[in-house]
């Protein structure tokens, strides 16, 4: 059995305020305590904290399976292009722990990390608190301490049971539902949607865009049960895709109050219509100025969004890429076709957790006809590169394994032609860690 002065070392010596440094020490080994559904451990933790979930202004709270990090961050931009003093708090970071928690695209301060830490560790051991759910808590401590306007919470993952399942909020957003974390959510579409609508409570407002009738049941049912309005995009609010490039949609979206022509977002993908749409429906509903939803949505990156196909590289084209699972993969795949014959060959940096499908995954991006370069994340949970380049050669891919995203990259960088692609994709651990070592 570990004792907590074993685990954590320096907690028990001082009772001053720690590093930075000392303070991720804290947190980043919670994850020995994994994944533990349930709400009364963050609610012991908040209480402690003074309730800040209470104090969080404008609550957007946002589950999904996919897309729920684009919604995000379009809805903090139009909010603070609005003027509104707006949190934003995410999962997981590409680079640095700070990435998670926003203030107007700013990110906490390193010493406000640690001085919540040294507020919080006593309870945080005491309760067996988990990486996710102490890392919650600070997060709204801090936007409750600054007395933010609005905050967009994402979820973690599902919604019933995720720590973020305590706020109180104005509007509820689910933006699609799809086959991952079934091992925790359920093995069915239906199942999955359940999950996920428990973040819909009375007094809300509710937005989807999650079209199967299987899913879209579930959430129906709870906004009835909550008494609460429910739109859907694609019945309630049209889009029509005018341009699509890399690295810019244009797009209308036709709500019941008005029409929004040439609507532009930094985003790769006609996929990402159902998103922008989603962030136009809160804003409109929140009394957001026209003016201030066209400005939010092209100053989306501000919010700290990337490496959803974003461009990092050319002559060849580098395209950074955080899909990880078969329906996210399916988006990206037909995003990239759709301007596939601006590219004589398409080389894929490959790495995924093991709890993902990868087989499903291997065959969506075989529709680009392209070369793999498995790769080994820095995860303890990664596919070992060898390993997934066997499943990459039994799906019928051309392969060529690499230890590491940095040297796949440094490799293809000199193998590929200018008019070639390099796709690197598959995990937010390799998004980082290409976003550390090659960038």
């Amino acid at each position: 059995m570990w004792s907590n002065q074993l685990l954590f070392p320096f907690i028990t010596v001082s009772r001053k305020t720690v590093t930075y440094q000392e303070a991720l020490d804290f947190l980043f080994p919670l994850h020995r305590f994994g994944i533990k559904p349930g709400l009364d451990r963050v609610y012991t933790l908040l209480d402690s904290l003074g309730s800040p979930h209470k104090r969080l202004g404008i609550v957007v709270h946002i589950a999904g399976t996919n897309g729920k990090g684009t919604v995000a961050a379009a809805i903090a931009s139009i909010f603070q292009a609005a003027g509104k003093k707006t949190a934003l708090y995410t999962s997981p970071h590409l680079v640095d722990f700070t990435e998670r928690i926003r203030i107007n695209g700013r990110q906490i301060p390193q010493e406000k990390v640690a001085h919540y830490c040294s507020l919080f560790k006593d309870v945080v051991l005491e309760n067996h608190s988990t990486f996710f759910e102490a890392t919650t808590a600070l997060a709204f401590t801090w936007f409750a301490d600054e007395e933010v306007d609005v905050s967009v919470i994402e979820t973690g993952m599902g919604g019933r049971l995720d720590a973020t399942n305590v706020v109180e909020s104005a509007y509820a957003v689910i933006s699609s539902i799809g086959m991952d974390h079934t091992e925790w959510l359920g093995n069915s579409l239906s199942l999955i949607a359940a999950e996920k609508a428990a973040i819909i409570k009375t007094g809300c407002r509710v937005f989807t865009a999650v079209s199967e009738p299987e899913a879209l049941l579930p959430i129906e049912k709870q906004a009835q049960l909550c008494d609460v309005p429910l739109s859907v995009v694609g019945r309630d609010v049209m889009h029509r895709v005018s341009a699509a490039e890399p690295g810019m949609l244009e797009l209308d979206v036709k709500t019941p109050l008005r029409d929004y022509l040439g609507l532009k977002a930094p985003l790769t993908g006609s996929f990402h219509a159902s998103n922008v749409s989603l962030a136009v429906m809160v804003a409109e509903d929140a009394g957001i100025a026209v003016k201030d939803i066209y400005t939010g949505l092209e100053r989306l990156l501000q919010t700290g969004y990337r490496a959803r196909l974003e461009k990092i590289g050319t002559q060849p084209a580098v395209l950074l890429d955080v899909s990880h699972n078969a329906d996210g993969m399916r988006q990206t795949v037909a995003a990239l076709l759709s301007f596939r014959a601006e590219y004589r060959q398409i080389y894929v940096i490959l790495g995924l957790a093991s709890d993902k499908d990868a087989r499903a995954i291997i065959r969506e991006l075989l529709r680009l006809n392209c070369f793999f370069v498995p790769v080994t994340l820095p995860s303890e949970r990664s596919v070992p590169a060898e390993e997934l380049g066997t499943l990459c050669e039994q799906e019928g891919g051309e392969v060529r394994v690499f230890s590491t995203g940095h040297e796949g990259l440094v490799f293809l960088r000199e193998k590929a032609r200018e008019d070639d692609l390099i796709l690197v994709t598959g995990s937010f651990y390799l998004a980082g860690d290409i976003i550390t070592s090659c960038i």
